[in-house]
């Protein structure tokens, strides 16, 4: 075990977050879907957004199935979507993935810090991820007319 890895994994704040993503339901008025599989750990997203006149989110909610980490990282993902472009998206999906790789710089989102404690665990990493490919996804089928 490396020594970022000393810290606790499932910290309160990790916990609590999961528990949030219930304020995020799946609903079938959010037209615009993207899903996404960790093939690490098997975790799943469906997503489903409203977007603006702009082709800004409005609106997010997810179908979660995954460990506490991938829950509180759509918990998170969902707390900051609103208002998102897809260039957004796809931007912090990149510092996202950086970040969990070891950059020292934290990608520009509300809530990220929490997930803080997963970058030791290269396995989570993946479940991180899942909620800003789902809405890349969502967002590419919808400029595409998917």
């Amino acid at each position: 075990m490396s020594a970022r890895a000393a810290a606790p994994l499932y910290t309160p704040e990790i916990l609590a977050l999961a528990v949030a993503l219930a304020d995020f339901p799946l609903d079938d008025a959010l037209p615009v879907r993207g899903q996404a599989v960790s093939r690490v750990c098997g975790s799943r997203l469906i997503l489903g957004l409203a977007l603006d006149s702009e082709g800004r989110i409005a609106k997010a909610g997810a179908r979660v199935t995954a460990c506490a980490i991938g829950q509180a990282a759509a918990a998170v993902f969902l707390g900051g979507a609103t208002g998102r472009s897809a260039q957004a998206i796809g931007d912090a999906c990149k510092s996202l993935q950086a970040w969990l790789q070891g950059e020292p710089v934290p990608p520009h989102w509300p809530g990220i810090g929490a997930l803080a404690p997963a970058r030791a665990y290269p396995a989570r990493q993946a479940a991180i991820l899942l909620p800003w490919k789902a809405a890349a996804e969502a967002l590419s089928n919808r400029v595409r007319g998917a």
